[in-house]
């Protein structure tokens, strides 16, 4: 699939991952950290723009050691959500159909939460993040189609913040030739 600049938003937490002036002819959006920014920076973005696909590139902590740089998530899940003094699994939406959210992209999976992990938790997804969960619901609920990049910047342990801080621009690179090969309709598999 070629991914072409007038039909495409790439959205982003921070500029510091990846600053727009690397792309000039594509249309950026910076979400801010977490969930709710995200949510309301995409949806404001689908309504506005229209775009056929949105493409998040952003960092991610990796929960296993064999997944580093430049990785494709495939199936997004909620990871903040408690509700099991009512019964339900921890991490899961109650009375939602859509407790998994996937596009039809191979990938990792991406557990969503607005805390900075810092240890590994008991949690069924090799990467967390703190946005594209919300990324890929507002997409689905827009249906816009949707597919995340994700530089694994640290590995959620306790030197994260650290190696959050002086990995985050790393991977803005590998993502812009990911973009260059997806534009001309390149083999995009990470």
């Amino acid at each position: 699939m070629k991914i072409k600049p007038q039909n495409t938003i790439i959205i982003v937490a921070l500029e510091s991952e990846l600053p727009a002036h690397h792309l000039p002819d594509w249309r950026m959006i910076y979400t801010g950290v977490g969930k709710v920014n995200a949510s309301i920076a995409a949806s404001q973005a689908i309504h506005q723009y229209k775009p056929d696909i949105m493409l998040n590139y952003g960092t991610a902590g990796s929960l296993d050691k064999t997944v580093h740089g430049l990785i494709e998530i495939g199936e997004f899940l909620e990871r903040d959500m408690d509700v099991e003094a009512l019964g339900f699994a921890k991490g899961l939406t109650p009375f939602e159909d859509d407790i998994t959210i996937s596009f039809g992209y191979d990938g990792v999976r991406c557990g969503t939460g607005d805390q900075f992990v810092t240890s590994v938790p008991a949690l069924w997804t090799e990467v967390v993040d703190m946005e594209a969960y919300a990324l890929a619901k507002s997409a689905k609920a827009c249906g816009c189609d949707f597919r995340s990049l994700k530089y694994i910047s640290d590995m959620a342990d306790d030197s994260a913040a650290y190696d959050w801080q002086a990995n985050q621009a790393l991977g803005a690179e590998q993502f812009i030739n990911w973009l260059n090969t997806a534009r001309h309709g390149g083999d995009t598999r990470t």
